[in-house]
């Protein structure tokens, strides 16, 4: 997927990791949170339930 098709939330927060991000410490909060994220919406995926949260 090219990065003009993306979300502009998705785009929003590539550019705030690319420019804003000052710390090694921030940058794996970021990841943690988006990891985490990603997990937990594979595993409703993956089950079929469509619970938002």
């Amino acid at each position: 997927m090219a990065f003009q098709q993306l979300p502009k939330s998705v785009k929003r927060t590539i550019r705030y990791i690319h420019q804003d991000v000052d710390s090694i410490e921030k940058l794996e909060e970021l990841q943690k949170i988006i990891n985490y994220s990603i997990n937990k919406k594979k595993k409703r995926l993956t089950l079929g339930t469509k619970k938002l949260i």
